[in-house]
């Protein structure tokens, strides 16, 4: 029996959400709506254009845009004519755009016109196609015509995409995910957040992340909901859709969080028609948790955690536990198996740190054209996360920092969330950041950098001792800088390589 009938991919997910509920609406973006029917069909369109073009199976292809229903349909496309989607920080420009294209090897790159200029500042691929706002762009092409068929052998276990790692440490790494790691963590995210086609979700983080395309959008897909999309998140407009149109669901990393609970319009806004909530992609602020919940004691929390090498989510705490485990990130999910392991390579006993490893259908193959990266990220057959972790008897993972974000100083190690959930405490803090800088005599000392809210006014030394009064003394900062804001991704990670070179 031919693999074709039993195999099922990205973009197969969507012919079936069609074929059950077509007429239903499956994207909103702007003035535009698409119905899954017409969703699949524009699918189709768009892989058959891509293919006339000669790009062929295996064929990698950067997507270099803003959120939209174009970036959407072109990605399934990519799916279903068998080409690898590379999803590109639509903030790059220079180098750090040139190496993505570059390293990946991209043949063509669909580009949004108004980011074309930052496109033209590296070497481009042979083929540049607009995604929308020019005559005919890929939105054009996917709107109009005859739904042509299209022979391509596309299996479960061809790659779909390179999804590159955030680079906050190092030179972002290509993560090479196949349509089966997919899908089975689209299953996962189902049972694990609790995704129902009446929950009417709001998208607004970047869909070339990970976490918004593949733990929501997609899965969303899979079960037939009304996805809303918004090409950037600004939180005043979330604040005012929330209200107008009643979404039940979203999602956002903390910082977003943060910027919505911070802003004018969070306490005279209506959002009791807000049901689900999930954060992930970095830590929530326990104070900021406390805030939303407070307005709003009806919504319940999920954290969500993992990395792009697992698809990406690897564990969720769910609204119910959030209350006993308010630090935690939650048990495995569906298809993650964890173990917390010493630099050894050994088990820890329950509630000591360590690194967690993954084994997982979720996860990729390896990092694209990096063999020795990916021997090792993979070494005694399970994933090396870089995630330090505690677990308890009961399966439930603490994260108590990145292996590279602990500071070592004068031989005591130091977790920057620890100091960072102190200094969050204190009234005028409005974000911050702790990394380890370099010391003489202490090896790494302490500094925080610091987002103070508006109008607020406080002294280095006032926040010092408002650690002072709630950690040792060892974890106080020798330092603290105030900033206007913290470098980060669009994806919402602070960019701690930056404040340690700063």
């Amino acid at each position: 029996m031919s693999d074709l009938l039993r195999g099922s991919t990205v973009a197969d997910l969507v012919r079936r959400s069609a074929r059950r509920v077509g007429a239903r609406t499956a994207v909103e973006f702007g003035e535009r709506s698409w119905t899954y029917t017409d969703l699949d069909d524009a699918v189709t369109r768009v892989a058959a254009h891509l293919v006339g073009l000669g790009l062929g199976k295996g064929d990698r292809v950067a997507a270099f845009g803003k959120n939209s229903d174009a970036y959407l349909i072109a990605f399934l496309a990519c799916a279903r004519a068998g080409i690898v989607h590379v999803p590109i920080n639509n903030q790059l420009t220079g180098s750090e755009l040139g190496y993505l294209l570059t390293q990946s090897g991209a043949a063509a790159v669909l580009v949004d016109p108004a980011l074309r200029a930052t496109l033209e500042t590296t070497t481009v691929p042979p083929h540049v196609l607009a995604l929308r706002d020019e005559d005919g762009s890929l939105i054009d092409i996917a709107r109009s015509g005859e739904v042509p068929e299209l022979d391509v052998d596309v299996r479960d276990g061809d790659l779909c995409q390179l999804l590159y790692t955030s680079g906050t440490t190092s030179a972002p790494k290509g993560a090479m995910l196949t349509h089966r790691a997919f899908l089975h963590e689209y299953v996962s995210c189902l049972v694990a957040l609790d995704l129902r086609e009446d929950d009417d979700p709001l998208h607004v983080m970047p869909l070339y992340h990970s976490a918004q395309m593949h733990v929501f959008l997609m899965p969303w897909l899979a079960v037939g909901a009304r996805n809303t999309v918004l090409e950037v998140p600004d939180p005043a407009e979330i604040l005012r859709r929330m209200e107008a149109d009643g979404h039940r669901a979203f999602f956002a990393a903390p910082t977003l969080w943060v910027a919505l609970a911070n802003h004018p319009d969070f306490g005279t806004r209506d959002l009791s028609r807000l049901r689900k909530a999930y954060y992930g992609a970095s830590i929530m602020p326990g104070p900021v948790l406390a805030r939303i919940q407070d307005k709003l004691p009806d919504l319940g929390f999920y954290n969500c955690f993992g990395q792009s090498e697992i698809a990406p989510l690897a564990s969720v705490l769910r609204p119910e536990e959030h209350a006993d485990r308010p630090n935690s990130a939650g048990r495995a999910v569906l298809f993650v198996e964890m173990r917390v392991v010493d630099g050894s390579g050994a088990d820890v006993a329950p509630g000591d740190k360590g690194e967690v490893f993954y084994r997982s259908p979720q996860l990729c193959e390896g990092y694209w054209e990096s063999p020795s990266e990916s021997e090792a990220a993979f070494a005694g057959g399970w994933f090396h996360s870089g995630d330090l972790v505690t677990m308890d008897d009961e399966g439930y993972i603490t994260v108590v920092d990145r292996v590279k974000d602990v500071i070592n100083t004068g031989g005591v190690l130091v977790a920057s969330r620890e100091v960072e959930d102190a200094l969050y405490t204190h009234p005028a803090v409005a974000e911050v950041a702790v990394v380890g800088a370099p010391d003489e005599t202490w090896v790494e000392a302490v500094h925080a950098h610091v987002v103070l809210r508006p109008d607020a006014q406080v002294t280095p030394e006032e926040l010092r001792a408002h650690v002072r009064e709630r950690l040792a003394a060892f974890k106080v900062p020798k330092e603290i800088h105030f900033l206007p804001d913290l470098p980060r991704n669009a994806s919402g990670k602070i960019l701690k390589r930056e404040l340690r070179e700063s």
